[in-house]
């Protein structure tokens, strides 16, 4: 584990308290603000939030939760979590009178694709009541942009069984969206 990732680690035990939380904020703003722009690729070029508030407006939330993070990833996950609630709200606040194209899950780095954020959350809502495992690595990789082995690491799998959950989950996403496959 890195010094960073020790660090962070020993803020999250101090979580409750609220005394770390300024000193954790400053040390995870930048991976935050990465996963946030993760978020946006695939959005319209004229979106009206940008990821820096995307950032702010979750941490403003995980402040006012009263969660036992286990670890780095842990937190991460769920502020990802909370990032992409965000972005499903403001869709549903702004939607616009036609779907988007449906969206191809592609590795996160892939991006260039218009995701209709609301039915890929619906989607992927069918998908969690189905197989939580599924829905939570789309969620670490897709939303987060977690490597395989960071998702392994996260859930406590394999990284195979990561793969075999990530492609499970991404036809069950293709024929709910409406796709054909990529």
């Amino acid at each position: 584990m890195s010094d960073e990732a020790g660090e962070i680690t020993a803020l999250l035990a101090h979580w409750r308290t609220g005394e770390s939380q300024e000193k954790l904020f400053a040390l995870v703003f930048e991976n935050l603000r990465r996963i946030a722009a993760n978020q946006f690729k695939g959005e319209r070029d004229d979106h009206t939030l940008q990821p820096t508030a995307v950032v702010n407006e979750a941490w403003m939330k995980l402040v006012g939760q009263r969660v036992d993070f286990k670890d780095r990833a842990h937190f991460f996950a769920i502020a990802a979590q909370a990032m992409r609630r965000i972005l499903v709200d403001h869709a549903r606040q702004k939607r616009a009178q036609k779907r988007e194209t449906p969206v191809w899950l592609e590795e996160p780095s892939t991006g260039g694709v218009n995701v209709d954020v609301i039915a890929l959350d619906d989607s992927l809502q069918k998908l969690a009541a189905l197989d939580q495992d599924q829905a939570r690595v789309v969620e670490l990789k897709y939303f987060a942009g977690l490597t395989n082995e960071e998702v392994a690491e996260a859930m406590g799998n394999s990284v195979a069984t990561v793969k075999r959950a990530w492609q499970a989950a991404r036809a069950f996403l293709f024929r709910e969206l409406g796709g054909e496959g990529p």
